[in-house]
C-alpha cells in the first residue's frame, strides 16, 4: 500500500515539471446525463498528452538513473511520457511499443528523441522485449503501472482534483493496467466512490476482482493501445480491491460516442482510452444517484482523430 503522505511528497518533487491540469464544469444534459453538474478533469492537457507524465517524472526524479538511461514498454502514452521526461532530464531513453500503438503516439515518442522499437502485437510482447533489453544493457526500467514510483505519480492527479473540486462524491476513471486508478484510490482512501471503467473487450480489472487476484483477460477493442495490458499489476490489485467501489464495462461504440460528445460540446480532443470513463455515463452504464456529485477523468488526448488538413 502507498500512503497519502508519499503521494504528497511525490507531488512536491514533480510539481515544477508537470502541468496542473484544469477542471471544467459542464451541464450533464449536454452529455446525455441526468445530473445538473459534471466535473471533468482534463488530464489530456498534461505534458505528452496524458497523465502518464506524472509517473514518468516521479521515476526519473526519485531514482538513480544509470549511464545506460531508461527503458519502458508501453501501448504508447507511457512511452511518450517517459520519452518526454527523459528529454527534459537529458538522459537516454529506449521505448518498446506493440503493433497496436497509434501513429500519433509513435510520432510523439520519436519527436522527443527516444529510440523507438516496435515489438509484438500487444503490450505484453513489448514488455518482454523491454525486460530483455534491461538484462542486456543495465538501463533503468520504468514500468507503466506496476511500480511504486509510477503509482505515486499517478496519485497526484487525485491530490490536484481534491483541491479543485472538494465536493465531489464519485470519480470515474478509465482502467488499463490499473496504475492510475490505484494511485487515485490510494489518495482518496475510500473518502469518495472511485469507479473503474473498462472496455468490454479488455475487462482486465473486472476479471481480477471477480477472481480475487490478477488474471489474464482479453486485450482488444478500440482502446487497445492504452486500456488492454492483459492483466492488472500485482502492486495495483490490493489497493484497488480495498478502495475501488466497482467497475463498469463500456462498448467501443459508446467510447466513440463519448469522443464525439467531448469534441462537439467542449472542443476537447480525447483518445479512446481518454474518453472511456465519460462513456460509462453517456451510455448509461453508470447511473448516478440524485445526490451524487460526479467527476470524470479525461486521461489522454493522443489521437489523430481530428484532421486539421481537411
Amino acid at each position: 500500500m502507498i500512503s497519502t503522505n508519499q503521494i504528497l511528497s511525490a507531488y512536491q518533487i514533480i510539481r515544477p515539471h508537470i502541468r496542473r491540469t484544469p477542471i471544467v464544469e459542464v451541464d450533464g444534459a449536454d452529455f446525455g446525463i441526468e445530473t445538473a453538474r459534471l466535473t471533468l478533469k482534463l488530464e489530456s492537457l498534461q505534458h505528452a498528452g496524458s497523465f502518464k507524465a506524472r509517473g514518468a517524472f516521479t521515476n526519473l526524479l526519485t531514482r538513480s538513473v544509470p549511464a545506460a538511461g531508461v527503458v519502458a514498454a508501453s501501448g504508447g502514452n507511457h512511452g511518450a511520457a517517459v520519452a518526454f521526461a527523459a528529454m527534459r532530464r537529458k538522459v537516454p531513453a529506449k521505448i518498446f511499443v506493440p503493433n497496436v500503438a497509434s501513429s500519433a503516439k509513435i510520432q510523439q515518442i520519436s519527436a522527443y528523441g527516444a529510440q523507438l522499437l516496435i515489438s509484438g502485437e500487444r503490450y505484453a510482447d513489448a514488455l518482454a522485449a523491454s525486460e530483455a533489453w534491461v538484462a542486456q544493457s543495465g538501463a533503468m526500467p520504468i514500468h507503466a503501472f506496476d511500480q511504486e514510483e509510477t503509482l505515486l505519480g499517478q496519485g497526484t492527479v487525485a491530490l490536484e482534483l481534491e483541491e479543485q473540486a472538494s465536493d465531489i462524491t464519485t470519480l470515474l476513471v478509465a482502467v488499463g493496467g490499473g496504475g492510475l486508478i490505484a494511485g487515485i484510490a490510494a489518495w482518496y482512501q475510500g473518502r469518495i466512490k472511485v469507479i473503474g471503467v473498462e472496455p468490454e473487450l479488455a475487462p482486465t480489472l473486472t476479471r481480477a476482482l471477480a477472481a480475487g487476484r490478477p488474471v489474464d483477460a482479453e486485450a482488444g477493442g478500440i482502446a487497445a493501445d492504452s486500456l488492454a495490458p492483459r492483466r492488472v499489476g500485482e502492486l495495483v490489485f490490493p489497493i484497488v480491491q480495498r478502495h475501488v467501489s466497482t467497475t463498469v464495462l463500456v462498448s467501443d461504440d459508446a467510447i466513440q460516442d463519448a469522443q464525439r460528445l467531448l469534441w462537439k460540446n467542449l472542443r476537447v480532443v480525447a483518445e479512446p482510452g481518454g474518453a472511456a470513463a465519460l462513456a460509462a455515463l453517456s451510455s448509461h452504464r453508470y447511473l448516478p444517484a440524485p445526490n451524487e456529485r460526479i467527476a470524470v477523468l479525461i486521461c489522454g488526448g493522443n489521437t489523430t482523430a481530428v484532421d486539421f488538413e481537411r
